[in-house]
């Protein structure tokens, strides 16, 4: 099965988080323009598209090519404006001028990591599956997991883990994978899984989520930069949303939840923004059964008044 056989096949089971949430918080007009900055499979945008008619706009942004060639299929056929681009969300506002769009009706974010990314073990994003220590969510980026693991100094890589996945234990896990790849670098996942659950006191090993839960989602996070373009792109938006303009974030960790809740916060005591969501909203308990995944989901909703 080539790769676009794996993602044609996770697509079938894929499943967007909190999307009827998100289409009724965007207020969305039958002409708006929308900026989905994580596209991904094109679900949500899909949603979003059926409330739109001829003259409405949806701009598709997404680091992973794979994945956006998947959402340009969800889309055809519609009478609205599609712009697919693989890039960056947190140059949204050079996107946007290089379509020669001034404002637009909404904006979200949805930061979870796609299933078909999870479930690929070619893409090394998780610890259930042997893969290669990747992460990338753009493939043609240069830094992978691998480099930092098998580069940075065991002070720096204590830091990821404390700062990027609240590891209780980073000082132990980052001695020991230095101390590990000085004999042999650590080239999969399945190493560096092992590395961790061993570096972890025994009575410590056996929580509610994995050992090595943690220690992943700092990698990633590392890799891909995420906090950085996440404050940069919340930043952005406030200029870039008509007034009544909506900007919808979805999180998954308390860390970004975390930057979502003080840039939204910010953004009001400045006069621009009316948050929405006083509290954030989480998926419904039957979503949950349907989709396990979205159980950690956080819907937070800000509307721009001046």
């Amino acid at each position: 099965m080539d790769i676009n056989e794996k993602i044609m096949a996770q697509d079938q089971i894929h499943k967007p988080v909190m999307a009827k949430e998100v289409v009724e918080y965007l207020s969305i007009n039958p002409q708006a323009c929308i900026v989905d900055c994580t596209v991904g499979l094109g679900q949500h945008a899909a949603a979003i598209a059926q409330g739109l008619q001829e003259g409405g706009c949806i701009v598709g942004i997404d680091r992973d090519g794979h994945a956006l060639s998947i959402a340009q299929n969800e889309l055809q056929g519609r009478l609205i404006k599609t712009h697919y681009i693989h890039g960056d969300y947190r140059n949204i506002d050079r996107i946007l001028e290089s379509l020669g769009i001034v404002e637009v009706d909404g904006i979200l974010l949805d930061l979870g990591i796609s299933s078909y990314q999870l479930d690929n073990p070619d893409r090394g994003f998780s610890f259930n599956s042997e893969g290669p220590l990747d992460m990338r969510m753009d493939q043609e980026s240069y830094i992978s997991a691998y480099d930092l693991v098998n580069s940075l100094s065991e002070k720096e890589i204590s830091s990821i883990l404390k700062n990027f996945g609240e590891e209780r234990w980073h000082n132990r896990i980052a001695h020991l994978l230095v101390e590990e790849r000085a004999k042999n670098p650590i080239n999969s996942t399945q190493d560096l899984k092992e590395i961790v659950v061993r570096a972890i006191p025994s009575q410590f090993r056996h929580q509610k989520i994995h050992a090595a839960t943690k220690t992943f989602q700092a990698f990633r996070i590392a890799v891909n930069r995420e906090l950085e373009a996440l404050e940069i792109a919340l930043a952005k938006s406030v200029s870039l949303l008509k007034i009544g303009g909506r900007i919808c974030v979805i999180s998954f960790h308390s860390l970004e939840d975390r930057i979502v809740k003080q840039s939204f916060r910010y953004f009001e005591k400045q006069g621009f923004f009316s948050i929405l969501t006083k509290k954030p909203l989480t998926p419904t308990e039957e979503e949950i059964r349907s989709n396990p995944r979205s159980r950690s989901a956080k819907l937070r909703v800000a509307e721009r008044i001046k």
